[in-house]
Protein backbone atom coordinates (compact mmCIF):
# COMPACT_ATOMS: atom_id res chain seq x y z
CA UNK A 1 0.00 0.00 0.00
CA UNK A 2 1.06 3.61 -0.42
CA UNK A 3 0.63 4.26 3.30
CA UNK A 4 3.44 2.14 4.78
CA UNK A 5 5.10 4.15 7.57
CA UNK A 6 7.86 3.71 10.11
CA UNK A 7 8.73 5.47 13.35
CA UNK A 8 12.00 7.41 13.31
CA UNK A 9 14.85 6.83 15.73
CA UNK A 10 13.94 7.76 19.30
CA UNK A 11 10.27 8.06 18.32
CA UNK A 12 11.01 11.39 16.64
CA UNK A 13 8.16 11.05 14.14
CA UNK A 14 6.89 8.91 11.33
CA UNK A 15 7.91 8.74 7.69
CA UNK A 16 6.18 7.28 4.65
CA UNK A 17 8.40 4.37 3.60
CA UNK A 18 6.95 4.16 0.08
CA UNK A 19 7.65 7.82 -0.73
CA UNK A 20 11.24 7.54 0.52
CA UNK A 21 12.30 4.70 -1.78
CA UNK A 22 14.28 5.06 -5.00
CA UNK A 23 11.82 4.28 -7.80
CA UNK A 24 14.31 3.76 -10.64
CA UNK A 25 18.08 3.41 -10.98
CA UNK A 26 20.62 2.31 -13.51
CA UNK A 27 24.32 1.75 -14.04
CA UNK A 28 25.83 1.74 -17.50
CA UNK A 29 29.01 0.08 -18.71
CA UNK A 30 29.40 2.36 -21.73
CA UNK A 31 27.10 4.57 -23.78
CA UNK A 32 23.72 2.85 -24.17
CA UNK A 33 24.77 -0.34 -22.39
CA UNK A 34 23.00 -1.08 -19.11
CA UNK A 35 25.04 -3.02 -16.57
CA UNK A 36 22.20 -3.24 -14.05
CA UNK A 37 18.94 -1.37 -13.43
CA UNK A 38 15.59 -1.20 -11.69
CA UNK A 39 12.38 0.11 -13.32
CA UNK A 40 14.29 0.94 -16.51
CA UNK A 41 13.11 -0.50 -19.82
CA UNK A 42 15.87 0.90 -22.01
CA UNK A 43 18.35 3.68 -22.66
CA UNK A 44 18.94 5.37 -25.96
CA UNK A 45 22.14 7.17 -26.97
CA UNK A 46 20.86 10.54 -28.24
CA UNK A 47 24.29 12.20 -28.59
CA UNK A 48 27.82 11.84 -27.24
CA UNK A 49 27.54 11.57 -23.47
CA UNK A 50 23.75 11.98 -23.49
CA UNK A 51 21.34 9.15 -22.73
CA UNK A 52 17.54 9.00 -22.78
CA UNK A 53 16.18 6.65 -20.12
CA UNK A 54 12.75 5.02 -20.46
CA UNK A 55 11.03 3.79 -17.29
CA UNK A 56 9.15 0.49 -17.00
CA UNK A 57 6.51 2.02 -14.68
CA UNK A 58 5.45 5.62 -15.24
CA UNK A 59 5.78 8.32 -12.61
CA UNK A 60 2.67 10.10 -11.32
CA UNK A 61 3.93 13.48 -12.58
CA UNK A 62 7.05 15.14 -13.99
CA UNK A 63 8.28 16.58 -10.70
CA UNK A 64 10.45 13.58 -9.82
CA UNK A 65 14.11 14.11 -8.87
CA UNK A 66 16.73 12.55 -11.14
CA UNK A 67 20.38 12.52 -9.99
CA UNK A 68 23.56 10.74 -10.92
CA UNK A 69 27.30 10.35 -10.76
CA UNK A 70 29.97 9.40 -13.24
CA UNK A 71 32.58 6.71 -12.78
CA UNK A 72 35.11 8.90 -14.59
CA UNK A 73 37.44 11.37 -12.89
CA UNK A 74 36.03 14.05 -10.63
CA UNK A 75 35.72 16.66 -13.39
CA UNK A 76 32.68 14.88 -14.84
CA UNK A 77 29.29 16.10 -13.62
CA UNK A 78 26.14 14.12 -14.40
CA UNK A 79 23.27 16.37 -15.37
CA UNK A 80 19.64 15.42 -15.85
CA UNK A 81 16.57 16.87 -17.56
CA UNK A 82 18.45 19.68 -19.30
CA UNK A 83 16.51 21.76 -21.84
CA UNK A 84 14.37 18.78 -22.75
CA UNK A 85 10.75 17.89 -22.26
CA UNK A 86 10.53 15.62 -19.22
CA UNK A 87 7.70 13.09 -19.30
CA UNK A 88 6.37 10.59 -16.79
CA UNK A 89 8.01 7.74 -18.72
CA UNK A 90 11.41 9.12 -19.73
CA UNK A 91 14.23 11.44 -18.74
CA UNK A 92 17.74 12.23 -19.90
CA UNK A 93 21.15 12.04 -18.26
CA UNK A 94 24.42 13.40 -19.54
CA UNK A 95 28.03 13.30 -18.39
CA UNK A 96 29.43 16.81 -18.70
CA UNK A 97 33.21 17.27 -18.67
CA UNK A 98 33.68 20.44 -16.66
CA UNK A 99 37.18 21.10 -18.06
CA UNK A 100 36.11 21.09 -21.72
CA UNK A 101 32.43 21.99 -21.15
CA UNK A 102 31.39 19.17 -23.48
CA UNK A 103 29.57 15.88 -23.02
CA UNK A 104 31.57 12.65 -22.94
CA UNK A 105 30.62 8.99 -22.99
CA UNK A 106 31.24 7.66 -19.48
CA UNK A 107 29.85 5.11 -17.06
CA UNK A 108 26.72 6.58 -15.46
CA UNK A 109 25.20 5.77 -12.06
CA UNK A 110 21.73 7.33 -11.86
CA UNK A 111 18.69 7.23 -9.61
CA UNK A 112 15.20 8.71 -9.74
CA UNK A 113 12.93 9.47 -6.78
CA UNK A 114 9.28 10.47 -6.98
CA UNK A 115 5.75 9.10 -6.93
CA UNK A 116 4.88 6.27 -9.29
CA UNK A 117 1.52 6.35 -11.04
Amino acid sequence: ANTSTYVGEGGSGTQNTVQGLTKAWLKTTTASAISDSFNVTSINDVATGQEQVTFTSAFNNTTYAATGTSSESSYHNVVSNWNETVTTTLTRFGSLNLNTVSYADTILNCQVNGDLA
